[in-house]
């Protein structure tokens, strides 16, 4: 079966083809289309662009979706299922909005086949409630469906698999602390195979500091700031998403390469990195400590797979001894095809 995916942003999409059966899996092709708005026009473009490029059968195409609301798992496409994309928009602005108009057009342009969301949310629809709500009134979780969603869980869920394999474990036998370090950042307890905690919030905006978010912070510093500086919600939610982390703290960049670079000669570079590999290791520690067992603490992201240093350092006194630490490369699109060979085929 051959399975397309589809990994769509604001402007660009990112796209792999698989050959897929129950003899194994192929990559056969794989790329990306840029500037999307800019030099080429629109989102149905890029994708005439990829299929024009591919000119070969298409079986299935799988759609990675960042916030999936209620999801537990991947589902084909349909009226209901892009209703409740939309719905998770508003606090996934730079993601849902552009995963539903690469889903329509795409639909439009290979017609006849399923369609299949996954959902970085889905992963954690297993977490308790005592976990995943907030310490608000309760009737905001119940009118708002204001909650704990989490994110890069298809990065999370790939990760778990692979270490159940690398461990010679059942995947329902499984405990881990699963870190994905990228410009974005995010860690999860697993327990038994399923997701039971995790860093990020109802958006990718708490947990980790990342490249260029804060992370936790005290919720009285946003109207401090307004009062401050004078400016309004847009301009503080603007800074904690898109000046703050790394880049906010080391003034320099978001980019791990020349934070470390840097760190050699800045007190403010040497800082972010310093505030970097605390927050991690505090969580590590506290999933740790939730955990009845620690089979192995996972690292993956473009910084977790390629700072075999910097991991060390985060596990440093907080990991027991009798754990594994293991880097594994991450690929959420081949976990997108195989969750839409699986729902299909």
């Amino acid at each position: 079966m051959f399975i397309l995916v589809l990994n769509s942003g604001s402007s660009s999409i990112k796209y792999k083809l698989f050959d897929i059966s129950g003899k194994g899996e192929r990559l056969l092709d794989k790329g990306v289309v840029e500037r999307i708005g800019h030099k080429v026009p629109s989102h149905r473009e890029a994708l005439a662009m990829i299929l024009d490029k591919l000119r070969t059968r298409i079986d299935a195409v799988g759609h990675r979706v960042v916030h999936g609301g209620k999801f537990k798992e991947a589902a084909i496409v349909n009226k209901e299922v892009i209703k409740e994309i939309s719905r998770f928009s508003e606090v996934a602005p730079l993601h849902n909005p552009a995963a539903i108009m690469t889903i329509t057009e795409s639909m439009k342009l290979i017609s006849g086949i399923p369609h299949v969301s996954v959902f970085d949310t889905a992963f954690y629809q297993t977490m308790p409630e005592h976990a995943y709500l907030y310490a608000i009134p309760y009737r905001y979780h119940e009118k708002y469906r204001i909650r704990k969603y989490g994110f890069h869980g298809t990065s999370h869920r790939y990760v778990t698999m692979q270490a159940a394999r690398i461990l010679k474990k059942s995947i329902n036998n499984v405990n881990l602390v699963t870190c994905h370090l990228g410009n974005g950042c995010s860690i999860t307890a697993v327990e038994n195979g399923k997701a039971i905690d995790t860093s990020m919030g109802f958006t990718p905006l708490e947990g980790l500091i990342m490249g260029t978010r804060s992370g936790d912070i005290d919720p009285a510093i946003i109207p401090y700031i307004m009062e401050k500086e004078n400016i309004d919600i847009n301009a503080v939610m603007k800074m904690l998403n898109k000046k703050s982390g790394l880049l906010g703290i080391s003034g320099i960049s978001n980019d791990m390469r020349e934070i470390i670079k840097a760190a050699r000669s800045s007190k403010k570079a040497r800082l972010a990195l310093d505030m970097f590999i605390y927050r991690i290791k505090k969580y590590i520690g506290a999933y740790v400590g939730i955990l009845k067992k620690v089979d192995a603490v996972v690292f993956t992201g473009g910084i977790g797979e390629n700072y075999a240093g910097l991991m060390k350092k985060t596990c440093k006194g907080v990991v027991p001894k009798n754990s594994k630490i293991l880097i594994i490369p991450t690929d959420e699109e081949l976990m997108i095809a195989r969750d839409t060979y699986n729902l299909v085929s």
